[in-house]
C-alpha cells in the first residue's frame, strides 16, 4: 500500500487539489458497482431458479455463496495486493470484479454462476478496505470520515437504485442482461480511476506478517466487535422486514418494495450525516447513532403496527444504520496505523459477519416461537452490545498505547 502523509496531501498542487473531489466519486462509482452486483440477486431469484431449473432455495444460496467469496477474500486478498501501489491495486481488484460478473453472465449452469459468485466475493472486501485508506488519504484530516463516507455513498445508492433497476433490468431482458449491465459499470469504474484517482507517493511498504501484527492490536479487534454487533443488530430485523410490514403493519405485498425505498433514501441520509458528525467527534457520534438506533429498533416492536409509525421507523432504521458506517470504518483505519490495508479489509468482512449473525439470530426467534414482535427487541439488545463494546473501546483510549514501531519490527 502505498501511504502519504497530511503534509503531502496538502502540498498536492492546486490544480490536481481539484482533482480530489471527483477521485473520491470515482471510488463512489467503484462501490455503486459492487453494491449493486452483491445486492441484485434477490430480485432476480425466480428468472434465475427457473432458467437454471434449480429450485429457489438453490437460487437464494447465491446469495450466500457471494458472502462467503467477502470473508475469505478479506483473509487473502489483501495479501497478494499488500506490495502493490495504491491505484494500480485498485485497478487489479476492479477487473477481479469484472471478470466475475462477466464470468456471472457467462455461466452455462447453476455450478458456474455459484462459482462465479464467489470468485466475484473475493475482492469485495478488499476494495472497500484499501478504498477507504486512500480516501482518508486523499483529504484534510478532519475530512477523512466524509471522505470514507462519499466512497459508502456508492454502496447505499446501490440498495436504492442498483437493486430495484437491476431487478427490472432482469426481468425484461433476462437475468443475464443485468450481470452484463453490473459487468459494463464496472469497466466505467475502471475508467474512473485510471482517469481521476491519483498515484500518491508510497512511504514505506509492509509485509503480511506486519500487517497482521496490527491487526492483532486490541482497539483494531474492538472495532471489528463493534462492526459486526452494530451492522448485526440491523440484518437481524431486516432479514425479516417482509413479513413485519406485511402481517404486523398489514401492508400488501405490492408495498413492500416502495416502502424499502425509504430504508435506501435512509441509507443515503444517514451515511452523509454519519460521515461529517464521525468527523467532528468520533466516539460520542457513534455511542450516540448506536443509541438511537437502539431506540428505533425496540420502538419498532409497538410502531411496527401502525402504517404511518412504521413508514417512520422504516426511515429512521435506515438512517441510523447506516449513519455508523463511516465512523465504523475510520476508527479502524484510525486505530490499525502503520499498516492500515488488511485492517480495513477485515472490517468489511466483519460486516458480513454481522449481517450472518443478525440472520440466524432472527431465524432463531422465529423459531422458538416469540414472533415477529420479539425480532426487533433482539435486534436492540445486539445494539445494546455494540454500544457496550463501543464505551469500552472509549473508555480505553488514554491507556491505549499502539506506537508504529508495532507494525515496523
Amino acid at each position: 500500500m502505498e501511504a502519504t502523509n497530511e503534509n503531502k496531501v496538502n502540498a498536492t498542487p492546486a490544480g490536481k487539489k481539484d482533482l480530489l473531489p471527483a477521485a473520491l466519486w470515482a471510488l463512489a462509482l467503484c462501490s455503486f458497482g459492487f453494491g449493486t452486483g452483491e445486492c441484485v440477486v434477490p430480485g432476480l431469484l425466480l428468472e434465475i431458479a427457473n432458467d437454471l431449473k434449480v429450485p429457489t432455495s438453490s437460487a437464494g444460496l447465491l446469495v450466500s455463496g457471494y458472502a462467503i467469496g467477502v470473508v475469505v477474500g478479506a483473509l487473502l486478498v489483501p495479501a497478494l495486493t499488500l506490495r502493490l501501489p495504491g491505484k494500480t491495486a485498485l485497478l487489479v481488484l476492479m477487473g477481479w470484479f469484472v471478470a466475475g460478473n462477466l464470468l456471472c453472465a457467462l455461466a452455462p449452469g447453476y455450478a458456474m454462476l455459484m462459482s462465479a459468485r464467489v470468485v466475484t466475493g473475493l475482492s469485495h472486501a478488499a476494495f472497500f478496505g484499501l478504498g477507504s485508506v486512500i480516501a482518508a488519504e486523499l483529504v484534510a484530516p478532519d475530512k477523512r470520515a466524509s471522505a470514507i463516507a462519499i466512497v459508502f455513498t456508492g454502496l447505499t445508492l446501490a440498495y436504492l437504485l442498483g437493486l430495484p433497476l437491476g431487478t427490472l433490468i432482469g426481468q425484461a431482458f433476462g437475468w443475464r442482461f443485468t450481470f452484463w449491465t453490473v459487468t459494463f459499470l464496472g469497466l466505467l469504474a475502471i475508467l474512473g480511476i485510471l482517469a481521476l484517482v491519483p498515484r500518491l507517493p508510497r512511504e514505506q511498504t509492509f509485509s503480511i506478517l506486519q500487517e497482521l501484527n496490527v491487526v492483532r492490536r486490541p482497539q483494531v479487534l474492538l472495532g471489528f466487535a463493534m462492526t459486526a454487533f452494530g451492522n448485526g443488530s440491523v440484518v437481524t430485523v431486516f432479514t425479516y422486514i417482509a413479513p413485519i410490514l406485511v402481517q404486523n403493519a398489514g401492508f400488501t405485498e405490492g408495498a413492500v418494495s416502495p416502502i424499502l425505498l425509504l430504508f435506501g433514501v435512509g441509507y443515503v441520509v444517514g451515511n452523509t450525516i454519519g460521515g461529517k458528525l464521525a468527523d467532528r467527534r468520533l466516539m460520542p457520534s457513534l455511542l450516540g447513532i448506536l443509541s438511537g438506533l437502539a431506540v428505533v429498533l425496540a420502538g419498532f416492536t409497538f410502531t411496527s403496527h401502525y402504517k404511518m409509525a412504521t413508514l417512520l421507523t422504516v426511515f429512521l432504521l435506515g438512517t441510523a444504520a447506516f449513519g455508523i458506517v463511516p465512523g465504523l470504518q475510520l476508527r479502524v483505519v484510525d486505530k490499525s496505523k502503520g499498516a492500515p490495508n488488511l485492517a480495513s479489509a477485515f472490517n468489511i468482512a466483519a460486516f458480513n459477519l454481522g449481517s450472518a449473525g443478525g440472520a440466524y439470530l432472527g431465524g432463531v426467534v422465529l423459531k422458538s416461537g416469540f414472533g415477529l414482535d420479539a425480532v426487533p427487541l433482539a435486534g436492540a439488545l445486539v445494539t445494546a452490545v455494540a454500544i457496550f463494546v463501543t464505551a469500552f473501546s472509549w473508555f480505553l483510549d488514554p491507556r491505549t498505547r499502539a506506537p508504529l514501531s508495532t507494525a515496523q519490527a
